[in-house]
């Protein structure tokens, strides 16, 4: 069940993010380096590329069928000493680190029903272009709110901001002690559907191993209050508002070198921060054939639109698709009784101007450009630092003046 908002007079609702030198988040941006490496030379790339990340060493892995020439190794070590994993010390020396790349080319069985849907077989291949088959079954949701200008929930906007700030301090020398990996939580107090202020924050930092602890313990929480807590949420804090720097205490072994890392597995931290519901497929590695991203990208295109449409204030769109079809088996809105305009007349209006068959979001969307690797960290929704064509609101007028509002 979707979280049913404005039921309850008060609640708090809580996000985590993670820095880009998450284990998790270090393979998520390989892979999508390679897609993007793919993508430069051969926009027709089918990538599905999986990295694992472990202490000193990374692995390249997946189906990858393409006309470019990968350097694996080159793309892995840059992204590493991009990130800051340039020394031992962190378990993860991108310029001396072990890295091995196993890939193996699509199933042909798969690929066949992508390039020529269904519906299509026996056309030309001009024809069915914008009819390309879904590469996968699956459920794709995408999700917009009126609480930010970015039209994305706060708790996770907040967390997002929170660990970019932790990483800008750390690249500036602000803070040089810290380490690349790092987490942020941020829980927000709503009242009637509305946030009102921020309850609690968490931030956990990986750092340089230190003698004094209790010294360094205390001058560390008062460095994260004053530059990266503060200048991101204290508009939201009150002196009621919990604060968490390094709970546990100690974070000198992180990275790989504590946790293993591997692509896919913040999807939560990807999308909405659990705000919406979430279809269970990653992003990072995919081409756009993959409707776990494209679908995905779609729906919040369209959720977003309604909502700076004014169509309704929080608009939840999912999407579901069988392999080798091009027409989505289904399309539902919800709005959560927030709608401005009759939720059948929402729909018809999604079905009219909305084209979701991968070929035709593929092509709307322009996906076939190598602009993967910056989405990977930070979220790959409610991103104002750059310019993605899901997170345009180019139909929101239309809409409007079609609803007659």
């Amino acid at each position: 069940m979707p979280i049913q908002f404005m039921t309850s007079p008060k609640y708090l609702l809580t996000s985590e993010s993670v820095t880009e030198g998450h284990p998790d988040k270090l393979c998520d941006q390989i892979s999508d380096a390679v897609l993007d490496a793919a993508l430069s030379g051969d926009k027709m790339s089918r990538v599905a590329c999986e990295t694992v990340a472990t202490k000193n060493l990374v692995m390249v892995t997946g189906e990858i069928t393409t006309g470019s020439n990968l350097d694996f190794n080159e793309i892995a070590r840059q992204v590493m000493k991009d990130i800051g994993y340039t020394d031992v010390k962190y378990g993860l020396d991108g310029n001396s680190c072990g890295v091995i790349a196993h890939v193996s080319q699509q199933s042909p069985d798969i690929s066949s029903g992508v390039t020529t849907s269904l519906e299509h077989r026996g056309e030309s291949e001009a024809d069915a272009r914008r009819a390309t088959g879904a590469g996968d079954q699956g459920m794709m949701v995408g999700f917009a709110c009126n609480e930010t200008e970015e039209l994305m929930p706060l708790t996770v906007d907040l967390s997002h901001r929170l660990v970019e700030q932790l990483s800008k301090v750390r690249k500036d020398g602000v803070l040089p002690y810290l380490g690349p990996d790092g987490k942020s939580q941020v829980t927000v107090e709503y009242r009637h559907g509305r946030p009102h202020r921020v309850d609690a924050v968490v931030i956990s930092t990986q750092h340089e191993d230190q003698n004094d602890r209790e010294a360094f313990t205390k001058q560390l929480r008062k460095d994260i209050r004053q530059h990266v807590i503060d200048p991101i949420a204290g508009e939201y804090m009150d002196d009621d508002t919990k604060i968490y720097v390094n709970p546990s205490g100690w974070f000198v072994v992180g990275g790989p070198q504590g946790d293993t890392g591997l692509t896919g597995r913040k999807i939560l931290v990807d999308t909405y921060g659990g705000i919406a519901r979430h279809g269970g497929g990653a992003f990072s590695g995919k081409d756009p054939t993959k409707v776990d991203r494209s679908g995905a990208y779609a729906a919040r295109y369209v959720a977003k639109n309604l909502v700076a449409a004014g169509l309704a204030d929080r608009v939840e769109v999912i999407v579901s698709y069988a392999i080798g079809v091009a027409e989505p088996i289904s399309v539902s809105v919800e709005t959560f009784d927030t709608n401005h305009l009759d939720n059948d007349r929402i729909e018809d209006l999604v079905r009219e101007n909305f084209d979701l068959r991968p070929g035709a979001i593929i092509e709307d969307l322009s996906l076939r450009q190598p602009i993967y690797r910056q989405t990977a960290a930070y979220g790959h929704f409610g991103r104002s630092d750059m310019d993605l064509p899901w997170e345009r609101t180019d139909k929101a007028e239309m809409l409007r003046k079609k609803a007659g509002l």
